[in-house]
């Protein structure tokens, strides 16, 4: 019987255990899909739910201070994408989502390393400077240094 393992002796393998140690063709290389959870309590079907519930429960409420965060001051993509972390470490469609967004992430460095790309952001940044410059320069010419506050009354 063809297990599609590459083992001698080896009888059957399990779909998730082949499909964690050969990434499949257009798949990148990496750790498998899949729960991370120790063994002893994936081997107990009540304690691995539980770990699901409190893995999924740690990892929304991470992900909602991140949200909560975005308006507010602190790092909030930070804190979503830790929240989202958190939740890889049991679900396969946050794994999968991690993967996608850090293949863009790594696609989106590589296009503003490019020289043209970094030309025409720094051009597009000059020329956002000269505007602002023009404007502040029209607002003191109209209203002088004036400070919105009356410090002498004070």
């Amino acid at each position: 019987m063809n297990t599609g393992s590459d083992e001698p002796g080896e009888v059957a393998v399990t779909a998730d255990k082949a499909r964690a140690d050969r990434p499949e063709a257009g798949q990148e290389a990496g750790p498998g899909l899949g729960s991370r959870a120790p063994e002893f309590i994936k081997a107990r079907r009540y304690l691995h739910l539980s770990w699901q519930v409190g893995v999924f429960v740690i990892g929304l409420a991470v992900v909602a201070a991140g949200i909560v965060m975005l308006p507010l001051p602190g790092p909030g993509w930070v804190v979503i994408f830790g929240g989202m972390a958190i939740w890889a470490t049991e679900f396969v469609w946050a794994q999968l989502v991690l993967r996608w967004t850090k293949r863009k992430v790594t696609e989106a460095a590589q296009r503003a390393l490019d020289p043209r790309v970094r030309r025409r952001n720094i051009t597009l940044t000059v020329i956002g400077l000269v505007i602002i410059g023009v404007l502040v320069g029209i607002y003191l010419w109209k209203f002088g240094v004036v400070v919105p506050w009356k410090i002498k009354d004070q």
